[in-house]
Formats: C-alpha cells, sequence, structure tokens
C-alpha cells in the first residue's frame, strides 16, 4: 500500500513538473536561464511521472 501511495505523489509531483515546463515554455522570457528551466522541469517532471506511474502499475493489492 505504500509504493501505491509513494507512486501517486511521484506522479502528481511530475504532472507539476511538466506543467511547468510548459508554462515557462509559453510565456517564458528569452535567454539561456529559460531554456535550463523548461529542460530541468520538463526531464524531472517525464522521469517522476514515469516512475509513479511504474510504482502504480506494478505494486499489487494484498488481501486483507
Amino acid at each position: 500500500m505504500e509504493k501505491r501511495v509513494l507512486g501517486i505523489i511521484l506522479s502528481i509531483l511530475g504532472i507539476i513538473g511538466l506543467i511547468l515546463a510548459g508554462y515557462n515554455f509559453m510565456n517564458g522570457g528569452q535567454g539561456t536561464r529559460n531554456i535550463k528551466e523548461i529542460i530541468l522541469y520538463g526531464v524531472l517532471g517525464a522521469i517522476f511521472f514515469a516512475a509513479g506511474i511504474g510504482l502504480i502499475q506494478n505494486t499489487r493489492d494484498k488481501a486483507t
């Protein structure tokens, strides 16, 4: 059960990171700082989202 909760938390953090990357892409200024932020948020968001979904899918429910 704890792995499933961790998977949900990681998925939510990944979604937030991907939303921030999209927001910075659409409304950000120019320069290398903006590009670095987009790449950072996008990569971390994708990693967290994939890890969270993987934990949710691979965790089996135990019958109690």
